[in-house]
């Protein structure tokens, strides 16, 4: 599965299973990329407030070093939220970090900005605790800091991640560049199907991250994935990553063990009738206002998601 591409509507492939970087253990981040890309991964997912970038930059170098080739691999990374006034910055430094010219992604992590003149780099708080966000701030502005990276060479594609259908509504009448992906926490308890159909009409390519739900495959006890994963005798992790090659997206699989990393490449050809079970589960989860989400970070800001508005 590691070879199967999606096209972007830059008309760059981007590959349908990468390897994320979000909470790797400090210290085997290296390790992972470098058995990710040297195993046949070909896209790594980053991003500066992961923390981790020189790590993952250090992965990069080791695999190019065995000879696999730059040109190769989609590296993907994102601008933090304080930076999001300042975009060319906070790539440059991300740049840096991974020993690289250029990125292929650069997506905007969240759509607000946090004070760039806080007391932090990357969470800046008030004295009450609260995050130092600047709501006088339209993340429509960043957006045209962001297409305007596309004339430096220093990254092929610019995205989004955590857009809402509603915050995407309120992007696309003002971008003159359509952003490539929007990378979406995805799975089968928030399947964020109008998020998923708007995308898909408008040609934005669908990344999916938490595709387990959280730590600990909170998803890997549910009913019809415990059912697919007997039927055709693999683990549930398979079918969750699985979920999303016949809705057309790519998946992030995270780990830093190599046996783990190796297992997630073996992704299975769901049949009509698994769809139909996954889809039901969804379909039962939406209507009784079950949906699970994971990652929200409290930025104390109403991102237009139904399930958090």
């Amino acid at each position: 599965m590691t070879d199967k591409t999606f096209k972007l509507n830059t008309g760059q492939d981007i590959p349908a299973l990468g390897l994320g970087t979000w909470q790797s253990e400090a210290g085997q981040v290296q390790k992972a990329v470098a058995h990710a890309l040297k195993s046949g991964y070909k896209l790594i997912d980053g991003a500066y407030c992961y923390g981790n970038e020189d790590e993952v930059g250090a992965g990069l170098a080791e695999a190019f070093a065995s000879g696999i080739k730059r040109e190769d691999i989609f590296v993907v990374s994102k601008v933090w939220a304080t930076y999001n006034t300042r975009v060319e910055l906070g790539l440059d430094k991300s740049l840096k970090s991974l020993g690289l010219d250029y990125v292929d992604l650069f997506l905007v992590h969240w759509p607000l900005l946090m004070n760039p003149e806080g007391n932090h780099d990357k969470f800046p708080k008030l004295p009450n605790g609260e995050r130092d966000i600047i709501h006088s701030h339209s993340h429509i502005d960043t957006w045209k800091q962001m297409e305007a990276l596309l004339s430096t060479g220093k990254t092929k594609a610019i995205g989004v991640s955590n857009y809402s259908k509603r915050y995407l509504e309120q992007l696309l009448p003002h971008a003159k560049v359509i952003p490539a992906v929007n990378q979406i926490e995805n799975h089968p308890a928030l399947p964020q199907q109008e998020i998923v159909n708007l995308c898909r009409e408008k040609g934005i390519h669908i990344m999916a991250y938490s595709p387990l739900g959280s730590t600990g495959g909170p998803l890997f006890t549910a009913e019809p994935v415990v059912k697919i994963a007997e039927k055709h005798g693999v683990k549930p992790a398979a079918v969750l990553l699985s979920y999303h090659i016949p809705r057309g997206s790519t998946v992030l699989a995270k780990s830093v063990t190599p046996e783990r990393i190796d297992e997630n490449k073996k992704l299975i050809d769901l049949d009509a009738e698994d769809i139909k079970l996954l889809d039901d589960y969804s379909n039962k989860l939406t209507q009784e206002g079950k949906l699970q989400r994971f990652v929200y970070p409290p930025f104390g800001v109403d991102f237009g998601f139904p399930d958090k508005s």
